[in-house]
């Protein structure tokens, strides 16, 4: 009986710790890159800046480097916003991310005890 009890305290442990974490990450990035807007500067998956200079559908062109090359670039590929006023939203919601997180394992770990 305590083997199952273990096995299922296990798995709670990693649902809080790894899939609910991934999921919460996974739908801030999905509403990170539908919220783009034209004039926010990106940073691509591949490691280049640049400047959103149009929007349609999944495809964005962006500008970058001096000569103002323009790319097309999936919305996929879009790993962050790098703006300054965003950098400052964007470490809030990492730290928020950290408490919940903290609170989880807490909250677990109090579960576990308590069944103890």
């Amino acid at each position: 009986m305590q083997g199952i009890i273990s096995i299922l305290l296990m798995f709670v442990i990693f649902y809080f710790l790894l899939i609910r974490s991934q999921n919460k990450k996974e739908k801030q990035i999905r509403d990170m890159r539908a919220n783009l807007k034209k004039g926010d500067e990106i940073i691509t998956i591949g490691g280049i800046y640049g400047k959103i200079f149009n929007i349609h559908d999944d495809v964005l062109t962006i500008v970058v480097g001096k000569d103002n090359l323009k790319i097309k670039i999936a919305r996929w590929a879009v790993a962050d916003i790098v703006n300054k006023e965003n950098k400052s939203e964007n470490n809030a919601s990492k730290e928020e991310e950290k408490q919940e997180l903290l609170q989880d394992q807490k909250e677990s770990l109090q579960k576990q005890n308590n069944k103890e």
